[in-house]
């Protein structure tokens, strides 16, 4: 080996093991990469529910016969719903503008003679629409509930059997619990969290204090600088990832269908874009505070908000969707969700591992330029 190639290997070593000793006596550092993930997982896995389930409602029987008794009783044992029944349904208007009710459905006073002579009976759904997505999950499992009871009512009647018969079946996720997609994607907010914010806030913090510009006025090579910067860091992004995951399957119960290659593969990848931008962040403030809120506005908030982790993007304004092609979860986020419930599914993966690798391309060269230009 040439002289000046131990020289690098040593200055590149030498770098790597000052930023080891940074991180170990930065409590900030410790902070973000282990008690913030902690506390988005709980809160994800716990707090965080899209589940419309024990839904409190007002279920009003105009008239009480042994057919409105017999549906009342199956919104009564529906799961969904935390029925508080009644017959009059001023009794329960309060309660829904108060917002103590999500809704009330009325059994009107002709349901059972409408029944009896085959005309169509109408059952009246009053939700709250102030809050749309609840109003829909009131509608629609009302809807099935009343779907459900007339199949086995036309069944304890020998009535005909209907000509197409629906069955369900939900693959990947059949207990449909949100906590199993939104835990994987929440792994990916940890990244961007680890990755971004820590390397911005620790980057920034050496320009404030001038020991960056030290740094310039030695032999290392811009390229040195960044890598040996930037390395600590992914390897403390694959570990809170691990304990991430650990977490989401035995703390929580999240199923992992695919493989430990897979997703350490998919994570790695993702760290660089995140690492990237979190380098161009610092290079531009050169301020803690400016980079910690540009960090957020940047690359915290689009990961959540733009990657289809709580919205579908095909929701979402043209405009919007076009935006949300250069957001890094974008891709991420899905592969995960893929890796821990339904299993490798490898062209989808190498898809979307090169698009984010080419995104971590982009933010690794602008701040090799913008160091190499400081440096010169």
């Amino acid at each position: 080996m040439s002289l000046h190639g131990s020289l690098g290997r040593r200055r590149f070593l030498a770098l790597v093991r000052k930023e080891v000793f940074q991180i170990l006596r930065d409590p900030s550092s410790i902070l973000i990469a282990f008690v913030l993930p902690f506390i988005l997982i709980f809160l994800f896995g716990f707090a965080v529910s899209l589940d419309a389930k024990r839904t409190r409602i007002g279920l009003v029987v105009e008239s009480p016969t042994p057919l409105t008794r017999d549906l009342a009783a199956s919104f009564q044992g529906s799961r969904y719903f935390e029925v508080t029944q009644g017959y009059d349904r001023r009794s329960f208007e309060d309660d829904l503008v108060a917002g103590r009710m999500k809704g009330i459905v009325v059994i009107p006073a002709t349901f059972a003679a409408d029944q009896a002579t085959k005309a169509r009976p109408a059952l009246q759904v009053i939700v709250d629409g102030s809050d749309p997505n609840t109003a829909n999950f009131v509608q629609n499992y009302a809807k099935g509930v009343v779907e459900t009871w007339s199949r086995i009512s036309a069944s304890d009647a020998k009535a005909a059997a209907p000509a197409i018969t629906i069955e369900q079946r939900y693959w990947f996720n059949p207990q449909l619990e949100s906590r199993n997609f939104l835990v994987p994607g929440s792994i990916v907010i940890v990244m961007t969290l680890v990755g971004t914010l820590l390397t911005s806030l620790v980057v920034a913090r050496e320009w404030e204090r001038g020991t960056m510009e030290a740094m310039m006025a030695t032999p290392v090579t811009a390229l040195e600088l960044l890598v040996g910067k930037v390395l600590p860091y992914f390897f403390l992004g694959l570990i809170s990832m691990t304990l991430c995951v650990l977490l989401a399957v035995f703390a929580f119960g999240v199923p992992f269908r695919g493989s430990v290659l897979a997703l350490y593969m998919i994570s790695a990848i993702f760290l660089l874009p995140a690492l990237g931008q979190g380098l161009v962040i610092s290079a531009v403030t050169k301020n803690q505070f400016l980079a910690s809120q540009l960090a957020l506005i940047s690359a915290f908030l689009p990961s959540f908000m733009l990657s289809g982790f709580l919205f579908e993007i095909d929701s979402m304004p043209r405009l919007i969707q076009a935006i949300t092609t250069i957001v890094a979860a974008r891709y991420v986020i899905p592969s995960l969700q893929t890796v821990f419930l339904a299993g490798d599914i490898w062209p989808m993966f190498l898809q979307n591992i090169a698009i984010t690798l080419g995104i971590g391309v982009v933010f690794f060269a602008l701040a090799l330029v913008n160091t190499r230009k400081r440096i010169g």
